[in-house]
């Protein structure tokens, strides 16, 4: 027995008309063909419905044992749409059980329809396929068609026409900035980057991450997370701690009553910055601290990061205050005092430790789960 097999692999056919599929039967596929046409007269596959009852009329009129069938997939993923039509067809040759052999004639609109075959392979033989191509779509007409509705799209509109516009403004443009004066190279040049920067942005799929940082943003706006209000603190601070860091540079360059080396600047930079780096640190990781707690996460071992970044921050202002000179603003350190200050950082990583980790394994925390 042959089998005219249809193959909507997005399931058009069900999406639109709400027909349950499989369609078994010339009469069924043609009453499916007609509730397409009539809710999409543009679908592709409403060709593929009719072809498959003209296939099978054909084969019919010469003697020969055979039926037709129309089997849809899902809309979205090529695996899911796959496994849903080789269900699909198990149900069709289960409702046929004939005690025949069953060969297939599958119908299809093109390339993307036609990933299915390996599926439709394994169950039965396959004695043909044919590919349905509106005779329109050679023609100069269809050509028209095909960019108007291209061009409807918004995401096609968008990516194809602002740069092709942009590239368009660009001699008027500098027409414009000549007559009134204006460096016309430096138009050239702004409009250049403008193009150069939008084509990385589409090309390397940039939009679905600022999207993403974006619903991330919203999220942790809504939620009220203490992160939020603690990172644009740390950042401000950060900023103030560069500034006073060049000002620390600049103190020592006068004291020293000329210029001075990389060395002693970076010590310098160090310095006047670390104190505010110290600071942002410690804001930043006990708002994290207070969202993992108000999120049920917390774990005791988390109040660590606050104690080293000041541990940290203890050895880099005593060992940079190490090689500077006394001057307004920095604490010049002797050989003594620098070791009493790494060993008192190194005292408060460790036994902060030691202290949370005890706690951790006395006292309940919330599952991290």
């Amino acid at each position: 027995m042959l089998l005219v097999l249809c193959v909507d692999l997005d399931d058009d056919l069900g999406r639109k008309t709400g027909i349950p599929t499989p369609v078994i039967g010339a009469d069924d596929v043609t009453e499916a063909a007609v509730a397409l046409a009539t809710a999409d007269p543009e679908d592709s596959d409403v060709n593929v419905l009719f072809q498959g009852v003209n296939v099978h009329d054909e084969l019919a009129a010469g003697g020969e044992a055979v039926e037709v069938a129309a089997v849809t997939g899902v809309d979205g993923s090529d695996v899911k749409a796959n496994r849903a039509v080789g269900q699909e067809v198990d149900r069709v040759l289960a409702e046929l059980s004939t005690g025949e052999e069953v060969s297939a004639v599958v119908i299809t609109d093109g390339a993307q329809d036609e990933s299915v075959l390996p599926v439709i392979r394994s169950r039965m033989p396959i004695d043909g396929m044919r590919r349905v191509v509106v005779r329109q779509a050679q023609d100069l007409e269809s050509l028209y068609y095909t960019i108007k509705q291209v061009l409807a799209d918004p995401e096609t509109r968008g990516t194809i026409l602002v740069p092709l516009g942009v590239l368009l403004l660009i001699y008027p443009l500098v027409v414009v900035a000549n007559l009134f004066d204006i460096a016309g190279a430096a138009v050239l040049g702004i409009l250049s980057g403008v193009v150069g920067l939008y084509s990385l942005f589409r090309g390397l799929g940039l939009e679905e991450t600022i999207d993403g940082a974006a619903a991330s943003v919203r999220n942790v706006l809504y939620t009220g997370r203490v992160t939020l209000v603690t990172y644009v603190v740390a950042l401000a601070l950060i900023v103030v701690g560069g500034v006073q860091g060049m000002d620390t540079i600049e103190t020592v360059r006068s004291v020293r009553g000329g210029g001075v080396t990389v060395g002693i600047a970076l010590a310098a930079f160090v310095h006047g910055f670390v104190q505010w780096l110290a600071v942002a640190g410690v804001t930043s990781s006990l708002g994290q601290i207070t969202d993992e707690y108000l999120a049920g996460r917390f774990r005791w071992r988390y109040l660590n990061a606050p104690f080293y970044v000041l541990s940290i921050a203890v050895v880099l202002y005593a060992v940079s205050g190490f090689f500077l000179p006394a001057a307004p603003g920095v604490t010049s350190l002797g050989l003594p005092d620098l070791a009493m200050a790494l060993a008192a950082g190194t005292l408060t990583a460790v036994l902060s430790t030691l202290a949370f980790a005890v706690a951790e394994s006395q006292l309940p925390s919330a599952d991290p789960t």
